[in-house]
């Protein structure tokens, strides 16, 4: 079964046809080892992948477990195979013509196809597919264009910027006022830089942090009346990954205050609120009781 066979006609027919689905993963089929080829993509899957690396084509049909005998074997060489070759599996149950225009008599049937023509058909044992395989891959090499590039190996990685490393040093030597110092540095020339405002939001949260009373918490539930030990207490609360509680406190002491007490603890309710994507379900809950609490 060499180049004589024409399959022209089910490219025809993918153009007209919709695109065929991912696989099960969830991964584009472009992106697999092994592909579920059926019309509609065959044009994508097989003439056009064939131009770049060969692709075996393994007919089987769903009606007669037999017919998938080499399935197993060829899974494993293409995962092995790693992009050098391309397993495009046929059901000719759902999709007969496939196999008719490969003129395909008997079933399981395993034919390899290079720039868009069938090139050779494999007529062995199990244990033979390797070679076989081998053999097809000597045949067309330097004869493709090769496995596509992936996007990851497109992509050149970006320098670092100096600023930011700078500013990541101070704090992983433990020097906030320096890592604070180095994020305004680029805040001054690039006041809407998101990184740099968010990096120094947290360098000024974990400052203040490491200056309170580690009983911060059980003293301003003593003393509910002073405001300044609700604002230290719910820092703390923070700290200790207790978002909900640390919220709450804000906004009870928000609902019970006015004045300059309620617009510090309302001022420190949005410094924590930043810290958050704006998106969480925590600050959007917190949000709608701080409504509630100052209307």
């Amino acid at each position: 079964m060499t180049g004589a066979v024409d399959l022209s006609a089910l490219k025809e027919r993918a153009q007209a046809a919709p695109a065929g689905p991912p696989t099960a993963n969830g991964v584009s089929a472009a992106s697999a080892a092994v592909v579920e080829v059926t019309e509609a993509n065959f044009e994508a899957e097989v003439l056009a992948r064939s131009t770049q690396v060969p692709v075996v084509v393994e007919l089987y049909a769903a009606s007669m477990p037999a017919s998938a005998v080499f399935s197993p074997a060829l899974d494993s060489l293409a995962v092995a195979g790693n992009g050098s070759w391309v397993l495009a599996r046929v059901n000719v149950d759902s999709d007969p013509r496939i196999a008719q225009a490969f003129g395909v008599q008997a079933l399981p049937a395993v034919v390899a196809v290079a720039a868009g023509r069938p090139l050779a058909d494999f007529d062995g044992d199990e244990p033979q597919l390797g070679q076989w395989i081998d053999a097809v891959l000597q045949a067309t090499a330097g004869k493709l264009s090769g496995p596509p590039q992936s996007e990851a190996e497109g992509e050149q990685e970006e320098p670092e910027d100096p600023r930011f490393v700078a500013a990541e040093t101070a704090l992983s030597e433990g020097d906030l006022a320096g890592a604070e110092a180095a994020y305004q540095v680029i805040l001054d020339a690039e006041p809407a830089n998101v990184q740099a405002l968010g990096a120094i939001r947290q360098v000024r949260f974990i400052a203040r942090v490491q200056d309170l009373d580690p009983d911060a918490v059980a003293r301003a539930d003593a003393e509910p009346a002073d405001v300044a030990a609700q604002l230290d207490a719910a820092d703390m609360e923070l700290y200790s990954q207790q978002p909900e509680a640390a919220f709450a406190r804000l906004i009870e002491t928000i609902r019970r205050t006015a004045g300059d007490d309620r617009n510090s603890a309302r001022t420190r309710l949005l410094e924590l609120f930043e810290l958050f994507d704006p998106a969480d379900p925590i600050v959007i809950a917190a949000r709608r009781k701080l409504a509630s609490a100052l209307y």
